[in-house]
C-alpha cells in the first residue's frame, strides 16, 4: 500500500507539471491550435458524370467485343472459307436497319474446365426482332466463331426468351443453325437447355410459322429443333444434319462415310426428306426465306397475306386444252399446268426433290396465297407411294393450321403397288394423307385433270373428305380402275381378245369420264381447261370467308 501511495503522488505531479508547461507555451505563441486539414470538394454532378463515362466506356467496350464473336482471328478465318458470321447473315435476312437484338451482353456462368475464362459477351447466338417486307419476325443467329456456337444454358436462355415473345405477340420464328451441339463443358445444363427450346417448338406448332435454316453443322439433340419446325432450308456442301457424326458410326457399324454423305443437304432433300428445299449457298438460302414468308400468315390467327394482283383473275388460259396427251398412258408435266394456273407463273415449290411423284408449294390467284398439291404424271405416273403421302398429308396440315386454301390438281391411276410398300406401311403413311385432308377445314378446290382411280380418289380432296368445290375436266375418269384391269377381272374366263376388247370399251363409256360423278354430284362441274383459273379466282373470294369448324376434342390420333 505505501508503493501505491508513493505512485498516486508521483503522477500527480507530472500532470500538474504537463499543464503548468502548456500555459506558459500558450502565453509565449510557441504552442498552436491544430487546425482540421482543408477538405477536398468534388462536385456530386462531376462525380456522376466521372462514372457515367465509365460504364459508356465499359459498354462501347461490350458491344464490339458482342460483335466480334469469337475474335478477329476467328471472324478472318469464317470469311476466309467464304463463309458468312451470324451478324451478315441476319442483315441479309431482315430488312435494312430493322433488326433489334435482345440481350447482348448475355454471358455464360459456368466455371467447370477451365470455362471462368472463356466467356464471350451473347454466348455464341445473336437473337432479336426485325422485318421482313415489313412484317414482323423473330430471329436467332447462332455463332459457330464462338465456342463452336455450342449450346449452354445461358445460349438456350436466348433463344427460349424470342420464340416466347413470338408466341405473344403472334410473329414467325426463323433459327439459323449454325453449331457444334451441345457444350459439354456444361454438362446437364445444356441438354436441359435443349429440351427447353423442344418443348417451345411443339407449342408454337400451329401457332406461329417455324422456320429452319441449317447454315453449318448440327448434330446430335440438337437435330430434334429443325425437325420439330414447318420448313428446314440447308445449304450444299456447308450445311449438315445428323444424330451421331461419321466418327461414331465408324466405331458402331464400321460404315465409312462423309460428312456430306451421312446428313447433307442433298441426302437430306432428296432421301430422307428431313429437309424441304436445298440452296447453293447461304445468300439464296436466305432469299429463298424471305420468299416464303411473304406466303405465309404472322400467326394461326391471321389470314394469309394477299398481295395486289398484277395477273388478271379472270384471264383464260387456252394452251390447257391441249396440254393433256390424247393418249391416256403419255406423261405430261404437272408443273406446267401449275405455272399456266397461278398468278404470274411463280411457283414456290417445297421439297421439289423428294418424292417427285407429287408436287407441293405456294402460289398466288389473284393475289390470294394458297396451297398447292398435285401429282405428277411426269413421275411414277403420279400414283401415291409412301413418301408422297407423307410430304402431301404434312403440307396439308400446315396449310389447315394457318387458314391457307388449298387447291389440289388430281391425276393418279391409285396407289403403288409391290412388297416394299406394303411392308413398308402404304396402308398407314396413304391414311396420313387422308386424315390430312379431312381433317382440314380451309377451303379447298380440286380439279381432276385426267385420272382419279381407286382409294387414290377418295384421298385427293374428294367431295366426301369435305372438299368445297369439285371439278373435272372433260377427259377425266373417276373409277375404281383403268378399264384394261377392270375388265380383265370382271371377265376374267371370257377367252375372245375381240369380246374382251368390246367389253373394255364398254366399261370405257361408263365409267371412263366425268358423267358418272357429275351426276352424283361428286364432282360439281365438267370445266373446259382454259376457264379453270377464272373458276379457282371466283371460288377463293366466295370462300374468304368461310367457316367450318370440327368436333370438340383434345386432338385427333393421327396414325403417325
Amino acid at each position: 500500500m505505501p508503493y501505491l501511495r508513493r505512485s498516486l503522488a508521483s503522477s500527480g505531479r507530472l500532470v500538474q507539471t504537463i499543464h503548468t508547461l502548456r500555459r506558459q507555451l500558450h502565453q509565449s505563441g510557441r504552442l498552436l491550435r491544430a487546425e482540421p486539414a482543408p477538405a477536398t470538394t468534388i462536385s456530386p454532378l462531376k462525380e456522376h458524370l466521372d462514372r457515367h463515362d465509365d460504364i459508356d466506356t465499359r459498354l462501347t467496350n461490350a458491344r464490339r467485343a458482342a460483335q466480334m464473336g469469337g475474335g478477329d482471328a476467328a471472324v478472318e478465318k469464317r470469311q476466309q472459307a467464304g463463309k458468312l458470321t451470324a451478324r451478315q447473315r441476319i442483315d441479309l435476312l431482315l430488312d435494312p436497319n430493322s433488326f433489334r437484338e435482345y440481350d447482348m451482353l448475355m454471358e455464360h456462368r459456368c466455371t467447370d474446365f477451365g470455362m471462368s475464362g472463356k466467356k464471350f459477351p451473347g454466348d455464341g447466338v445473336v437473337t432479336g426482332s426485325g422485318r421482313i417486307n415489313g412484317r414482323l419476325v423473330f430471329v436467332f443467329s447462332q455463332d459457330f466463331t464462338v465456342l463452336g456456337g455450342s449450346l449452354g444454358a445461358t445460349h438456350a436462355q436466348k433463344i427460349c426468351k424470342i420464340m416466347d415473345k413470338a408466341m405473344e405477340v403472334g410473329a414467325p420464328v426463323i433459327g439459323l443453325n449454325d453449331s457444334g451441339g451441345a457444350r459439354i463443358q456444361e454438362g446437364i445444363d445444356a441438354l436441359g437447355g435443349y429440351a427447353d427450346i423442344f418443348l417451345r417448338n411443339v407449342m408454337s406448332s400451329g401457332v406461329v410459322p417455324q422456320i429452319s435454316v441449317i447454315m453449318g453443322p448440327c448434330a446430335g439433340g440438337a437435330v430434334y429443333s429443325p425437325a420439330l419446325t414447318d420448313f428446314t432450308f440447308m445449304v450444299r456442301d456447308s450445311s449438315y444434319l445428323y444424330v451421331t457424326g461419321p466418327d461414331v458410326v465408324k466405331s458402331v457399324t464400321n460404315e465409312d462415310v462423309t460428312h456430306d454423305e451421312l446428313g447433307g443437304a442433298n441426302v437430306h432433300t432428296g432421301k430422307s426428306g428431313v429437309a424441304h428445299v436445298a440452296f447453293d449457298n447461304d445468300l439464296e438460302a436466305l432469299s429463298g426465306v424471305r420468299e416464303l414468308i411473304n406466303y405465309v400468315p404472322s400467326s394461326n390467327e391471321d389470314k394469309p397475306p394477299r398481295v395486289a394482283p398484277t395477273d388478271d383473275a379472270m384471264r383464260s388460259e387456252p394452251s390447257l386444252e391441249t396440254v393433256i396427251p390424247k393418249d391416256p398412258f403419255k406423261a405430261y408435266d404437272m408443273k406446267e399446268v401449275i405455272s399456266k394456273l397461278v398468278d404470274n407463273n411463280r411457283f414456290f415449290e417445297i421439297q421439289p426433290d423428294f418424292a417427285k411423284n407429287i408436287l407441293v408449294g405456294f402460289a398466288r390467284f389473284d393475289g390470294r396465297s394458297v396451297g398447292i398439291v398435285a401429282n405428277q404424271p411426269k413421275v411414277a405416273s403420279g400414283t401415291l407411294d409412301i413418301n408422297a403421302s407423307v410430304k402431301a398429308g404434312r403440307f396439308v396440315r400446315y396449310c389447315d393450321a394457318f387458314n391457307i386454301p388449298v387447291v389440289t390438281l388430281v391425276d393418279v391411276p391409285g396407289f403403288l403397288p409391290g412388297t416394299a410398300q406394303e411392308y413398308g406401311g402404304i396402308i398407314r403413311h396413304g391414311a396420313k394423307l387422308l386424315y390430312a385432308y379431312a381433317e382440314a377445314t380451309v377451303p379447298k378446290i380440286t380439279v381432276i385433270t385426267r385420272k382419279a382411280y381407286g382409294g387414290a380418289y377418295d384421298v385427293m380432296s374428294s367431295k366426301h373428305l369435305r372438299g368445297d368445290f369439285n371439278y373435272a375436266w372433260p377427259q377425266a375418269e373417276v373409277a375404281v380402275m383403268g378399264a384394261k384391269g377392270a375388265t380383265s377381272i370382271i371377265y376374267r374366263r371370257e377367252k375372245d381378245p375381240e369380246a374382251l376388247q368390246a367389253r373394255e370399251q364398254e366399261y370405257v363409256a361408263t365409267f371412263a369420264n366425268p358423267f358418272p360423278a357429275a351426276k352424283r354430284g361428286f364432282v360439281d362441274d365438267i370445266i373446259q381447261p382454259a376457264t379453270t383459273r377464272q373458276r379457282i379466282c371466283e371460288d377463293l373470294a366466295l370462300l374468304e370467308n368461310k367457316k367450318l369448324s370440327n368436333p370438340a376434342k383434345k386432338h385427333g390420333n393421327i396414325p403417325l
